[in-house]
């Protein structure tokens, strides 16, 4: 949610049309490449997913119906392991355990139709995750090309206590103007993500670059179209690309943590981490970005130290002029410690926590 315009931006840059963006989701039309292509590339959304229908519903009779009209042999195999998933809202289906068990022995019914097979399924092949969603009696019906989320990039194998998700880092990199010309800082690094999504980005490095996918074992998409996606990636990915990036933080702990982390992601040499507070930093650059996700202070007894942070951090920046600011924060006395008003703020949310992405435009 709050990142839609942002992935409907991603998308285009990949050539796809048709884009339509709704409430926490965005819709396109691609070709079979481009199930691998979106999740290798895409930095800020959650999953892939392959619409398959959408119709109404008020009766199990029509969901079932709806459900086994729908072409799910043209992608599902005779041998798949099909799980259900739902949700429903705002619906007259609203138990979604029967909707999800109704869905399941719909398209059961219709692979067997199409398999001639007169059992039961084996389903001891691949896994192909279908998802059931119902909103005010409107059935949308898809399979989950990507497995795992898309934030799980495969190098974070250590984090703190409140890790901010990849695909929200790289929204908030994202949501700047910096280019790897300009420096870049992170005051607040925890388990580096900011710093290390800046990077990917950075190097144009694609995001799913180490890691699986479940539609990686499709029947439908031949190997060669994994196999070209992959080599795409290589071929645009800028390693030569020099960049100036610092992650910092008053935790030793956290450091040592971001330094794993960024080494798994094989970018090591590349990020500068050390342990400072906030008061202590001093950029070298004239020009740069700091992008940070601090302590909101929302457990008893951290306000007064979140607060003098918030603080500590406006009266470094003040001696920064043309250094542009972005804070994450959910704190709504943010502005007032920092002691200057944003330029701009975008509501984000960090999880479930509703937060405001602060942003302090640099002098020109």
């Amino acid at each position: 949610m709050g990142l839609e315009s942002i992935v409907k931006d991603e998308v285009k840059s990949l050539g796809y049309s048709q884009i339509q963006t709704d409430n926490g989701k965005v819709q396109f039309e691609a070709d079979l490449s481009g199930i691998a292509r979106t999740n290798l590339w895409l930095r800020t959304a959650d999953r892939v997913k392959l619409l398959m229908g959408e119709f109404d519903a008020f009766s199990f009779e029509d969901l079932f119906e709806g459900t086994k009209a729908l072409p799910w042999d043209q992608w599902i195999p005779r041998d798949a392991f099909i799980h259900v998933v739902g949700k429903s809202h705002k619906s007259k289906l609203y138990s979604v355990p029967d909707c999800q068990s109704i869905v399941k022995k719909a398209i059961v019914s219709k692979l067997q139709e199409s398999y001639g097979i007169r059992g039961r399924l084996e389903e001891d092949g691949d896994k192909y995750k279908v998802e059931v969603a119902i909103l005010k009696d409107k059935v949308t019906l898809t399979i989950d090309s990507s497995g795992t989320g898309l934030h799980k990039r495969g190098y974070r194998a250590h984090q703190g206590d409140a890790p901010l998700k990849e695909t929200l880092a790289a929204a908030l990199v994202k949501l700047t103007n910096w280019t790897p010309e300009h420096a870049f800082v992170d005051p607040f690094t925890g388990s580096g993500t900011i710093a290390i999504e800046a990077a990917l980005i950075g190097q144009n490095i694609a995001p799913g670059f180490n890691r699986e996918f479940d539609s990686e074992n499709w029947d439908l998409l031949p190997r060669s179209v994994w196999d070209q996606a992959w080599e795409e990636a290589e071929d645009l990915a800028n390693y030569d690309q020099p960049l100036n990036i610092l992650g910092s933080d008053i935790d030793h702990r956290a450091i040592e943590m971001a330094k794993a982390n960024a080494i798994e992601a094989g970018l090591g040499d590349l990020i500068d981490f050390k342990q400072m507070q906030v008061r202590d930093l001093r950029p070298s650059d004239e020009i740069g970005y700091l992008v940070g996700n601090p302590p909101y202070g929302e457990r008893i007894g951290d306000k007064n130290v979140v607060e003098q942070t918030y603080r500590d951090l406006g009266k470094v920046m003040k001696d920064y002029p043309k250094w542009s600011v972005y804070i994450m924060t959910a704190y709504p006395y943010f502005e007032k410690c920092y002691g200057a008003k944003a330029t701009k703020k975008r509501k984000l949310f960090n999880g479930f926590i509703k937060t405001d992405y602060h942003q302090y435009f640099g002098k020109k």
